[in-house]
């Protein structure tokens, strides 16, 4: 099986919040990760660099998502690039389409293997980010890279329910222990 060590992801994404945050999910996870805040520099890192997955937002400036792919899926080169969507703009007019037409007639216009692997809906949850493109790649995630997961997912929703007393105590708690080492 691959390690994510060998793998580099392009992150196409706009929104520097989340940029940083799938970036970090995925260098979390072992993968090496390369970041492009539009489609043409999506596009250069591409054609320069040649990731082995290329995860792609739908609403992007310069180039979007959506004519980004196309350009891709036309390079004979980069066609066997998996792709992974992920929009907060499937069913808006942002996306100009929706959810079904991307995965069906839009995305495979000769083949099954013209279209994107896989598609997200934002707000993305690490877990499924990372076992997304993961599985796409035939990479296997370790036991301690997804315990590392689940135990981050645990805090998020212990953190939902919490009281903001609660969350301070925990915190003081937690300083005082890192002090002591």
């Amino acid at each position: 099986m691959t390690r994510a060590e060998d793998k580099t992801v392009l992150i196409a994404e706009d929104e520097p919040n989340v940029r940083i945050f799938l970036q970090t999910v995925l260098e979390d996870a072992g993968f090496k990760v390369l970041t492009a805040e539009d489609g043409e520099v999506a596009w250069k890192m591409i054609e320069e660099q040649k990731p082995d997955f290329i995860s792609l937002d739908l609403v992007m400036p310069k180039i979007s998502g959506r004519k980004l792919m196309r350009m891709i899926k036309s390079h004979e080169e980069y066609t066997k690039i998996p792709v992974l969507i992920v929009t907060a703009h499937a069913d808006d007019e942002l996306g100009e389409v929706d959810e079904s037409e991307i995965l069906q007639s839009i995305w495979r216009p000769k083949s099954l293997e013209q279209g994107p692997g896989v598609f997200l809906r934002k707000p993305v949850k690490p877990w499924d980010y990372v076992s997304s493109i993961a599985n796409e790649l035939g990479v296997e995630i370790t036991d301690e890279v997804k315990s590392l997961f689940d135990t981050k997912d645990e805090l998020e929703n212990l953190s939902r329910r919490a009281s903001p007393e609660a969350l301070a105590a925990a915190l003081g708690v937690l300083k005082k222990d890192w002090e002591c080492k």
